[in-house]
């Protein structure tokens, strides 16, 4: 090897020269790429948690201070199934004159409408006239395709939503999904056993805020890539 072919490492004490072949290259340590990958990694990973923690309380508190509608009048109302508590609402406020019209979504099949009068200590037995009953939803996404179409075929134009407080973000996101143009007033029920104002110090209200989170997000999800196709 020739003068030429030495090299001097400039990282070394002293600049001792060091003999590298020709076209050989000198590369940083491999641990120390990995070391600063990981914190890098660390950091994102805190962030996307910290950003995620953030977005569960902010719809924890949401819907915790949620607030019943002080002119709460529709041309329609459609209650989704899942407490008799929601239906004596929708009833109640049938009853009131809020709207002329009541879709009651999700309704099991062997349920009659005398069934639904008496446990909702109704006024009134729930006439076809007035109340409509939909035996074909089974879950949220469905609660919104049947009221779509029960929607347009009587042509109205805007729906008083009673559900469960808690359940109010995702309904509202698929009925707004399957309703664009039509005028979407929140009703939110509130049940006495649910202690939300404290949700942060309730486990078993904290598992239920997280699970409705979770199908709440996965619901928004499906409904951006369907309206993207």
């Amino acid at each position: 090897m020739t003068h030429a072919d030495t090299v001097i490492d400039p990282a070394l004490e002293d600049g001792a020269p060091v003999s590298v072949e020709r076209g050989a290259t000198v590369s940083a340590p491999a641990p120390r790429k990995r070391f600063g990958l990981r914190i890098v990694f660390v950091a994102v990973l805190t962030a996307l948690l910290a950003g995620a923690i953030g977005q569960f309380a902010l719809f924890a508190h949401t819907i915790a201070t949620a607030k019943v509608p002080s002119s709460a009048n529709a041309d329609a109302i459609v209650v989704l199934t899942g407490g008799h508590a929601r239906v004596s609402e929708a009833v109640r406020l049938l009853e009131e004159g809020r709207a002329n019209r009541l879709l009651i979504s999700g309704v099991h099949p062997g349920t009659t409408r005398e069934q639904l009068a008496a446990v909702t200590a109704s006024a009134m037995p729930l006439e076809k006239a007035s109340v409509d009953l939909d035996r074909v939803a089974l879950n949220t996404a469905g609660n919104a395709a049947e009221t779509a179409a029960w929607v347009k075929k009587n042509g109205f134009g805007s729906l008083l939503v009673v559900t469960s407080a808690y359940h109010l973000p995702r309904a509202e996101a698929e009925l707004s999904g399957a309703l664009p143009d039509v005028d979407l007033i929140a009703y939110p029920v509130f049940s006495k056993d649910l202690k939300l104002e404290s949700w942060y110090q309730e486990p078993a209200t904290m598992r239920l805020l997280m699970r409705e989170y979770v199908k709440y997000i996965l619901a928004r999800l499906r409904i951006t890539v369907k309206g993207a196709r």
